[in-house]
């Protein structure tokens, strides 16, 4: 019975939410693409002419808001090149590559050399959160987890000034996270916009400034000797 109670408090939340609301009004997939407009409105992170990789980007409101700040005035393309990776599948979004698998993946490493064409990325994204056991030390590790994963394809695939924006949560080893984090970016911020709801321990964290990128075989070498 409380099961139910804490589903129907939380649906009744979400269909009065107002971002939940304005989300559907700009046509947005999920009312997440406003935390990262906080963000990226804060920090100017997203600018013309950029590679963006987004992990984890179904259902693809970030893909969605991304897109709209490279598109042109006059519409018809858009002056970057936006990569989304989730394992998970999404409807297309135009100008948008998609790359459904495990990043992880030769198959789909490959898929996304092909796309980068040797480039490095400007900016990566993950919005990526693991799938919750409610056994703190299991989801701690879990979160912990996703945040590696999303700090080692930055070394490998981000230019040395670019940045790395990823969700975590307080209460889910939030301080060794930190710690990482300021391992290997030369400046780490903790950004919770207006959009997270109070009740949640989320929070991003923004990395500038790679210390430690990895050199990668160059673009001439991907299709024989692919080294990421």
């Amino acid at each position: 019975m409380a099961k139910n109670k804490s589903n129907q408090n939380w649906l009744h939340d979400h269909i009065n939410d107002p971002y939940v609301k304005q989300a559907q009004k700009d046509g947005f997939r999920a009312r997440a693409a406003y935390k990262l407009k906080e963000i990226d409105e804060a920090e100017k992170l997203i600018k013309p002419g950029q590679v963006i990789v987004d992990l984890g980007c179904t259902p693809g409101s970030w893909a969605q808001y991304t897109r709209r700040k490279l598109a042109g005035k006059e519409g018809g393309g858009i002056k970057g090149t936006i990569i989304g990776l989730d394992i998970l599948p999404m409807e297309p979004i135009a100008d948008v590559h998609y790359i459904q698998g495990d990043f992880r993946e030769d198959v789909v490493l490959t898929q996304l050399a092909e796309v980068l064409e040797g480039r490095k990325a400007d900016l990566v994204l993950s919005d990526m959160a693991p799938n919750l056991s409610g056994i703190p030390t299991a989801d701690a590790a879990r979160m912990e987890h996703l945040i590696d994963l999303a700090i080692e394809f930055s070394q490998m695939h981000l230019k040395p000034p670019g940045a790395l924006l990823v969700k975590c949560f307080k209460d889910m080893g939030f301080t060794q996270i930190v710690e990482k984090f300021r391992t290997e970016f030369k400046t780490v911020k903790q950004i919770k916009p207006k959009a997270s709801r109070d009740k949640s321990s989320e929070i991003f964290l923004l990395g500038r400034g790679l210390k430690n990128p990895v050199e990668t075989k160059s673009a001439s070498n991907a299709d024989t000797d692919l080294d990421i």
